[in-house]
């Protein structure tokens, strides 16, 4: 299946695994996901890049299209692999601070039924409402780390509550709509 790894500068993970064209690298495929049980990947390469502040938090990170199968997701967050290949470094996807707001938001409304932050979400994403407290008056570092701890948070929610929830479409519908 295709997957897509992210890296550091120097194409290495955690504990200083080295990826690049044509690296396989396996893993027992046992535990929990976030455990040395697993080899991380995303589903989409915009996911990658809007997940990275609360997973690897790369500064400068690398983009991998990547080769494997499935073994156990975190929700479509990322997915875990005994066994994956980077294949090619691709173009990193470029985005900005107001789609990764409008990511979070995104994600948030599929839970959030509270009318009073509906109306302001609705307000933000269609440009109407972009008072204090939006993006452009905060670091840009802790917006994109509250806009991926929103997406987690949501996902979280979304299967408590037992709905589903399409990341992947809502990062395309996020970097598309501005």
């Amino acid at each position: 299946m295709k997957l897509y790894k992210l890296t550091n500068e120097q194409g290495r993970t955690y504990g200083e695994t080295q990826w690049g064209a044509g690296i396989t690298h396996t893993a027992p495929g046992r535990g929990d996901l976030c455990g040395p049980g697993w080899i991380h990947a995303y589903t989409d390469p915009l996911l990658a890049v809007l997940l990275n502040p609360i997973h690897a938090n790369f500064n400068s990170p690398r983009l991998w299209e990547a080769d494997g199968e499935v073994g156990l997701s975190d929700h479509s967050l990322k997915v875990g692999c005994a066994r994956l290949t980077t294949i090619r470094e691709l173009p990193l996807p470029q985005i900005t601070l107001e789609q990764r707001v409008r990511f979070a938001i995104l994600c948030a409304k599929v839970v959030c039924t509270d009318r009073g932050w509906t109306r302001w979400a609705d307000g933000w994403l269609d440009g109407t409402d972009r008072t204090a407290g939006t993006a452009a008056e905060v670091a840009e570092a802790a917006w994109a780390a509250w806009a991926a701890r929103a997406a987690a948070e949501a996902v979280a929610r979304a299967v408590e509550a037992e709905i589903s929830i399409d990341l992947i479409a809502l990062a395309r519908r996020a970097v598309e709509e501005i």
